[in-house]
């Protein structure tokens, strides 16, 4: 056998060892997702809570205070948020109906005058197909508002676990990782907890500059908006915020969203109007803020990016998409910390008395209070 073919041989079987344990982790995943997604939806918001949960407890104020405070600040964020745009949307829905049937029926008498050969006649025929349609598949939409109560029920169980995740996370973070630490053998430990420690610093890094740089793209677009005299100029700021948590996808259906709202209720000069502040706050966002402030805390080629969110948008749809580039850009840390040898910096020794202290504590029943002062958050 020559020494090439074996070399090859080699590599080969081990590329295909890693793929298909990658594929049984990806399989699991997707097979588990009524449970993966909300524990890493309740990962990232850790990451979100723990900088302000570990500075009320460095003013003093106890633990379980802080993770309270926490917690209830998110959630209060995210009421107020859902409040406002309810609040604006049924406002402005009179107005937003009346404007829907004005513009069909502009759009109806543009094309009758095209000359493209559109008549009345095929309106009606539309018209009719659609109303067939909808009584021939009438059963499935039933069967669809039928189901409306499991996926109202899976939307619950999923907000459990987020909200679990997160106080456990908040309050024993640092000993759930120790666990962690120790099932792997004894000489890998030490990379193992710099490679997480560095892991965990990237992921904080990047949800604080994606908060920053979508409420950057939601202010930019939201006052262009609002200085078009275009209504809705609120919900359209929240939902481009929350859009540009998505990559790439995010940013387009946001932006067309916009556009679509300016050319019902302001035309189409109002519409090309506000597709240039989109595009202009898009480069600005390209540009300016992805290069100096989104590069600094992660580092990961724009090519890898979109390949990333395309592979997992095509997996897990929407969640994939959300959570592929924070794990790209972990992953990428922690092999990056494993292979450079930035891990040996840690001082190993500490990492073991840290581990035989926890052991010591499980074994004669005497562990601190989960909810003591101690600022001691995730990782």
């Amino acid at each position: 056998m020559p020494p090439g073919m074996q070399i090859a041989g080699a590599w080969s079987w081990r590329i295909l060892a890693i793929l298909a344990v990658i594929a049984v982790f990806i399989w699991l995943v997707v097979t588990l997702e009524r449970i993966v997604v909300p524990f890493l939806i309740g990962i990232v918001i850790t990451a979100l809570l723990a900088p302000l949960s570990a500075w009320l407890q460095h003013h003093g104020v106890p633990k379980w205070a802080s993770v309270v405070v926490s917690i209830l600040a998110a959630i209060a964020a995210v009421v107020g948020l859902i409040w406002l745009v309810v609040n604006q949307i049924s406002a402005a829905y009179p107005s937003l109906a009346r404007r829907t049937v004005e513009q069909y029926a502009n759009i109806k008498q543009l094309l009758l005058d095209s000359g493209i050969g559109i008549s009345q006649r095929d309106f009606v025929t539309w018209s009719n197909d659609i109303g067939k349609w909808l009584q021939t598949h009438s059963g499935s939409v039933l069967s669809g508002v039928a189901t409306a109560g499991s996926s109202a029920t899976r939307v619950f169980e999923g907000l459990f676990i987020v909200l679990f995740t997160t106080i456990f996370l908040l309050v024993d973070g640092k000993r759930v990782w120790r666990w962690i630490v120790v099932l792997f053998p004894r000489g890998a430990r030490s990379a193992i907890d710099g490679a997480g420690v560095a892991g965990w610093s990237t992921l904080t890094s990047f949800i604080r500059v994606q908060i920053f740089v979508a409420f950057v793209d939601a202010v930019g677009i939201g006052a262009g908006v609002f200085f078009s005299g275009v209504p809705l100029a609120i919900p359209i700021a929240v939902v481009v915020f929350l859009g540009s948590f998505v990559p790439v996808v995010g940013a387009i259906v946001t932006g067309v969203l916009a556009v679509f709202v300016a050319l019902l209720f302001n035309g189409w000069v109002i519409a090309l109007v506000v597709l240039g502040i989109v595009l202009l706050v898009q480069q600005i966002e390209g540009h300016l803020l992805q290069p100096l402030v989104m590069g600094s805390a992660v580092r990961v080629h724009p090519l890898a990016v979109v390949l990333g969110v395309a592979a997992a948008s095509g997996l897990a749809g929407i969640a994939g998409a959300f959570f592929a580039v924070p794990l790209i850009a972990t992953l990428n840390t922690m092999v990056t910390t494993v292979a450079s040898g930035r891990w040996r910096r840690l001082d190993s020794q500490h990492v073991e008395a840290g581990i035989r202290s926890e052991r010591q504590r499980h074994k004669h029943h005497d562990e601190d209070d989960p909810l003591s002062d101690e600022p001691d958050f995730a990782i």
